[in-house]
């Protein structure tokens, strides 16, 4: 995503307690996921080259990550948008812009599931 909101998650999440580590896009989210464990990855849809789309169905594919978390943070908005970022198995889907508030919360609510 753009670093502006990349920037307000991070601190929005590590002063919360979360480690958090960031990618400016979906080729460098795919290499970050072969080199690490996540329980959750934010994702836009709408990033250089490899889409959010694109490394979400990357993740699902990959039996070692069936248990991660996805979530889509994004402006695409729009209820077919949202339909195919959860047919294509997102835990769930965020529309920007969003309350740092409601993004703690909703977050929260995803990872306790």
């Amino acid at each position: 995503d753009e670093q502006d909101t990349r920037k307000l998650v991070r601190l929005t999440l590590e002063r919360r307690g979360w480690t958090v580590k960031e990618a400016a896009g979906g080729e460098e989210a795919l290499q970050l996921l072969g080199q690490e464990h996540f329980d959750l990855v934010l994702l836009d849809i709408m990033m250089p080259r490899v889409s959010g789309y694109d490394v979400l169905q990357r993740i699902r594919s990959d039996e070692r990550r069936h248990n991660t978390k996805v979530v889509f943070l994004t402006a695409k908005g729009r209820s077919d948008e949202v339909d195919h970022g959860l047919e294509l198995g997102a835990d769930g889907y965020i529309v920007k812009p969003f309350s740092t508030r409601e993004l703690v919360d909703y977050l929260c609510g995803i990872m306790a599931a």
